[in-house]
């Protein structure tokens, strides 16, 4: 058995969660990545040497069979999730809804719910959840997505008191305006629209935050990064944007 710290990432088939892979491979841990897209998920994987599992997040078999394979873990990146639409609540899809909150909070949890045990017996584990800058702001279009990461939230900060006294720590990254797939995926693969998103400004990258991830991670045992909050220089709210024409 290697005697690295094992580090699990969800989502990690492309933007974020990748970045965190690449990066955490760099500091010297071994990887089980966890993804839908499992094609795409081997692809990052094998350059690292990590292990790649197939993980739906929403799907309470999928979470217990990649657990189940999940022998030993010091750091849990929960990744996995996303937006769909920016309908306002007046024409709220109930299936776009019921999946960011499936993804978002109801995947985090079970995968956190399976691991904890492993976490502890570490004896130095730590929890990484990814959220948003939608996580402590709102904005018109946004209920869904806002809502939902606003329970991750929650749910992070809920982890913290109940973990308090034992060997785990807990972090919340919150991240702005990151140039990813995710605005892809927000608008159903209108990559026009979603281009539209972060024209004229400069966003953050994936790296950037995995840059962040890594760096928390990494700390002594006894320092716990609670939240960062990461926005890129021309952002100051979720709605107030610098662009430059």
């Amino acid at each position: 058995m290697s005697d690295k710290p094992l580090a699990i990432v969800t989502g990690a088939s492309s933007g974020i969660g990748a970045a965190t892979a690449r990066h955490l491979a760099a500091a010297g841990y071994d990887l089980i990545l966890g993804a839908r897209r499992l094609d795409r998920l081997r692809e990052v994987a094998e350059p690292l040497g990590a292990t790649a599992l197939p993980l739906d997040v929403t799907d309470p078999a999928s979470v217990q069979s990649f657990c189940a394979q999940v022998l030993r873990v010091n750091v849990l990146v929960n990744n996995a999730g996303g937006a769909l639409g920016l309908e306002p609540v007046a024409e709220a899809d109930d299936a776009k809804w019921e999946t960011m909150y499936d993804s978002n909070v109801l995947g985090l949890m079970r995968v956190t719910r399976a691991l904890l045990p492993q976490l502890e017996t570490s004896g130095a584990g730590h929890i990484v959840n990814v959220t948003s800058i939608a996580a402590i702001e709102v904005y018109p279009g946004g209920a869904g997505y806002t809502a939902a990461k606003h329970a991750a939230r929650a749910v992070t900060e809920t982890l913290r008191l109940e973990l308090l006294g034992k060997p785990i720590r807990v972090t919340e990254v919150a991240p702005g305006m990151v140039e990813t797939e995710f605005s892809v995926v927000r608008f159903a693969g209108d990559k026009a629209r979603a281009d539209k998103t972060y024209a004229g400004m400069t966003p953050l990258t994936a790296d950037d935050i995995a840059d962040a991830i890594t760096w928390a991670v990494t700390r002594p045992a006894h320092v716990n990064i609670d939240t960062l909050v990461i926005r890129p220089l021309d952002q100051a709210t979720a709605t107030q944007v610098h662009r430059r024409s």
